[in-house]
């Protein structure tokens, strides 16, 4: 900094709106089209729902969709049955004797409407054994795409966000879709047969009647524009405002929410935010009304211009006044049937844009996932080389690695080192494989592992992370989920792990031992300290007894004689592998922990700057040996 005053943000997260996400651009194109490819957005939407439908149970799918269309047809057998009684009762006559004559026509309506009854029940029972089918294979489908995906799509945050939205929009929106599609099924049936019977009655009835729909078409369309473009707008400010809330009851910040007394500042954010979206809200909604009055005018016009058109047929004797209160009916039952399809249509077509979310995240998660495997990985590589690797972040505008000459062997303990943010972490994800390189390659035992299977390259890889994955599951669930699909009969790894770690006294301070389960969000549930978590994450890397084990910054959390425990029990353990010696990539920044190594690799600014031995190092009097000086001399102060 050079000193000078920095203008404070009014805002605690960055700008006061971020950029578009990448997976929303599309959908504002697909939002601002015309009404004739708008339209085309609601058979998309449908297909999605029979397709997923379709491999739910076939079977199921049939028959719903058949008794939804008999439950349509008995309506419109109903109304013409109804127009028969009309018929009859109208007609010239006694009283007594066209009452007679209408019977039958009256049952046909009871029939019908009881036959529509029963269908309709039929189908309800059968859509609520259909839809929990048609959740679980989407979910299925989302989850098992989204957990294929390489690890640097969760680097980008476009694809985390879009999978936050399909999670949150994209599932419910399936879910709403089953049920209203069966509801346009039903009273689209009995539309068109009230539009025919109306067309029949008069032909110059009908195009009134469609001016009605046309209306209310518009009018669906630009109501589902309008939410839809107004969600992408607020897209990023949801997410701003969801991540304060999380601050606010999320417990892990607890302590420093109070601590800092940021209790204030983040409600003042919250109720900042809150205030846009309200005010977009309000916006929203007087758009929407002015749309809505404009529709309804123009349907209220074109139902009353349809009742003179009937009143002018009546009066001029074009049209008898039986076949007057028939078509009264039918227009009746034309208009409810119009509004019931037209408002679920209309919520379709505002899902549509949410199941184009859906449809998104599977099809970017397959774009994402590794190329398809031709090779093995070799089973412990005896050599790990890389050739002029280099590696890029997603919307990095430098590659984190650049240039990158290196080979390993087998049994070799090799420390990464340099100053934050030089590309230790990367360069090690990329060495296992869980970092794909931009370019170059990286082989083991000359297989290039880009294109290994998954299955035989991660099963020869352990991790330590500095931030061990903490499971909610028990203490003991915790280590052995390094190697679950191993019994491990004879305990001889659960051992070397726990005596790698340190863990049995974790594991001693626990009222049920291993078998306590490490969550807070169960009662009873218990939760570790990061250092005692950090020696879980030890216990899962060694257990898994994997040929190649990264350590990365596995001991920061830890007092400096159990982290003594840990670098030993580490270095022991690359020796006492199963079936041979264990590669060892150390990632840390506490030099003194690494003199040991075999070979010290120095990064800078993505590239190698250095290597050799700790001795080796020293005598260059490089970055290493200014680095090790500076640390030595910290500690000699203290």
């Amino acid at each position: 900094m050079d000193g000078k005053p920095v203008r404070r943000s009014t805002s605690l997260i960055g700008t006061d709106n971020f950029q578009t996400p990448t997976w929303a651009t599309p959908g504002e194109s697909i939002a601002e089209r015309g009404v004739a490819a708008t339209l085309r957005a609601v058979p998309s939407a449908v297909a999605v729902i029979v397709a997923l439908a379709w491999r739910a149970s076939r079977p199921l799918t049939l028959v719903v969709a058949l008794t939804q269309l008999l439950a349509g047809g008995a309506a419109a057998f109903g109304l013409i049955a109804t127009a028969n009684v009309l018929t009859v009762l109208l007609a010239e006559g006694p009283t007594p004797d066209r009452v007679m004559d209408s019977l039958p026509a009256v049952l046909a309506v009871v029939g019908s409407y009881a036959l529509r009854g029963l269908m309709e029940s039929v189908a309800t029972v059968l859509q609520g054994r259909l839809r929990p089918r048609i959740m679980a294979a989407a979910q299925d489908a989302m989850d098992s795409a989204v957990v294929a995906v390489e690890l640097k799509a969760f680097d980008d945050p476009s694809f985390r966000e879009l999978v936050r939205q399909g999670v949150l929009r994209g599932m419910p929106s399936i879910d709403q879709s089953i049920r209203l599609l069966a509801e346009v099924l039903r009273s689209l049936v009995s539309m068109l047969a009230a539009l025919v019977a109306t067309a029949l009655l008069s032909v110059w009835l009908l195009p009134v009647m469609l001016l009605a729909a046309l209306a209310e078409i518009w009018t669906a369309t630009q109501i589902g524009k309008l939410d839809f473009l107004s969600f992408l707008d607020n897209a990023t400010r949801q997410l701003r405002i969801g991540v304060v809330q999380d601050l606010i009851v999320k417990r892990e910040v607890a302590a420093e929410v109070r601590a800092y007394r940021l209790q204030e500042p983040l409600m003042a954010e919250h109720r900042r935010v809150a205030h846009v979206l309200t005010g977009e809200a309000v916006a929203l909604e007087t758009k929407k009304g002015a749309v809505q009055l404009i529709g309804r005018t123009m349907t209220g016009f074109s139902t009353g211009l349809a009742y003179v058109l009937l009143g002018y047929l009546l009066y001029d004797g074009i049209m008898p006044l039986a076949l007057a209160g028939t078509a009264v009916v039918a227009m009746r039952n034309a208009n409810l049937g119009l509004a019931v399809t037209m408002r679920s249509v209309n919520r379709i077509y505002e899902l549509s844009h949410y199941l184009q979310l859906y449809r998104e995240l599977l099809t970017d998660a397959a774009s994402r996932r590794r190329p398809p495997a031709v090779a093995e990985a070799p089973h412990d590589p005896a050599r790990i080389h890389l050739d002029d690797v280099e590696f890029s972040y997603p919307g990095s505008p430098a590659p984190a690695l650049h240039g990158i000459e290196l080979t390993i062997g087998r049994g070799e303990v090799v420390a990464l080192v340099g100053e934050n943010g030089s590309g230790k972490t990367t360069l090690s994800k990329v060495i296992t494989g869980l970092y794909r390189p931009t370019s170059g390659t990286v082989r083991w035992d000359g297989v290039d592992i880009a294109v290994a299977t998954e299955e035989s390259l991660f099963g020869q890889v352990a991790l330590i992370s500095q931030e061990p994955a903490r499971w909610p599951m028990t203490a003991e669930t915790n280590v052995r989920i390094g190697r679950l699909e191993d019994a491990d009969e004879s305990d001889e790894r659960w051992r070397e792990a726990a005596a790698s770690s340190g863990i049995g006294e974790v594991l001693g301070s626990l009222p049920d031992g291993p078998q306590t389960v490490l969550s807070k969000e169960f009662v009873g549930g218990r939760d570790l300290s990061g250092g005692q978590w950090q020696r879980v994450g030890v216990a899962r890397g060694v257990y898994r007894d994997a040929a190649v084990l990264v350590a990365d910054e596995p001991t920061a959390a830890l007092d400096a004689k159990a982290e003594a425990v840990v670098f030993e029990g580490l270095r022991r353990a690359s020796t006492l592998r199963e079936g041979g010696s264990r590669t060892t990539i150390l990632v840390t920044h506490r030099l003194v922990n690494v003199r040991r190594a075999d070979r010290i690799i120095v990064m800078h600014q993505g590239r190698i700057e250095e290597q050799g031995t700790h001795a080796e190092l020293m005598d260059l009097g490089g970055r290493y040996a200014e680095m090790y000086a500076l640390q030595a001399e910290a500690y000699a102060e203290v």
